[in-house]
């Protein structure tokens, strides 16, 4: 494993980071797809998560020397936390998550980040879930609408990330957010957030236009996610007919690499292979001319322009 600095934080982290998903059979992930409103409701546990599969990637993980974890909803946390009492990782390791319920359009204008003690009384619970005395990186992803709805929007945010510092509860702030450039920009001028945390590959590449330069203006490490844009990518694969689908993973990974910037790429997979394979680009992220061959060929396809569309419209509003 490869380590880079994670901004001013302090740390340095694996470049391939674990996400917390599993999976279903038809790849798509547990949750999320077997029931949205169950999956966002704090509280609720799918049955199985956490099991001997998910154990043997954790394994492949420690072998590998991963030591970031991102887990979003509380059965993936439950798991998680479960998993480290169950098989302790040999070397410290840091764990991403969110509050449930809270982030996105999962509530109104996210006024229950803004309120500090339905926000503390939240990260209280998922410490009891992790099985851990503190979060170590806070995902506090909120909407356009947060702020326009409230103009002290901003500043409670930034007194609660502080609040929760000092009570330990959390030790660092994400800043996230699905409404584009401006709220982006906006999180990281408050001075209050650690880590940026957003959608990066070749087709929602917009964030390279300022959001990384000024992340890296203002000291924060970035932490990319998406990089085969949620499955999109092999479907594009499919369009195009590339075959060797392992060596356009190996391009969509480095193309994010090739961007200074990022320190981490969270990586979700359910076999421990597919771990190992991920992380062996590390020994050369230079991109050979086969796999730059590649993106250019996804970039023809109806389904990658489609699909940038819609990202830039997204990110740019």
């Amino acid at each position: 494993m490869k380590y880079k600095p994670l901004g001013k934080c302090g740390i340095d982290v694996s470049m391939i980071s674990m996400g917390g998903h599993e999976y279903l059979p038809n790849h798509k992930s547990r949750g999320f797809n077997e029931d949205f409103e169950k999956a966002i409701t704090p509280g609720y546990i799918f049955p199985g998560f956490g099991g001997e599969n998910r154990k043997n990637i954790l394994k492949a993980s420690y072998d590998l020397g991963i030591n970031l974890y991102d887990v979003t909803h509380d059965s993936e946390k439950d798991a998680l936390g479960r998993n480290f009492l169950e098989l302790p990782p040999p070397y410290p390791v840091y764990i991403q998550t969110r509050p449930e319920g809270f982030v996105y359009t999962y509530d109104e204008h996210n006024k229950k980040m803004a309120d500090y003690q339905t926000l503390k009384a939240e990260a209280v619970r998922i410490l009891k879930l992790l099985r851990r005395e503190s979060i170590d990186f806070f995902n506090l992803a909120f909407m356009k609408s947060a702020l326009e709805n409230d103009p002290e929007y901003l500043a409670k945010i930034s007194c609660n990330i502080d609040h929760l510092k000092k009570e330990g509860l959390i030790r660092w702030a994400c800043a996230d957010t699905f409404s584009g450039e401006s709220t982006y920009l906006k999180q990281i001028a408050t001075g209050s957030f650690d880590v940026v945390y957003i959608n990066f590959n070749a087709a929602d590449h917009q964030g390279s236009r300022r959001v990384l330069k000024e992340a890296a203006k203002n000291g924060m490490g970035v932490i990319a996610r998406e990089a085969f844009m949620k499955g999109a990518l092999f479907e594009m694969a499919k369009e195009a007919g590339i075959e060797n689908k392992t060596l356009l993973a190996h391009a969509a990974m480095k193309w994010v690499f090739s961007f200074n910037e990022v320190s981490t790429i969270v990586y979700g997979t359910g076999k421990a292979e597919h771990l190992y394979d991920s992380a062996s680009i590390l020994d050369d992220l230079q991109m050979s001319e086969e796999e730059q061959n590649l993106i250019e060929a996804i970039k023809r396809t109806d389904l990658f322009k489609t699909y940038e569309i819609k990202k830039n419209e997204e990110f740019l509003q």
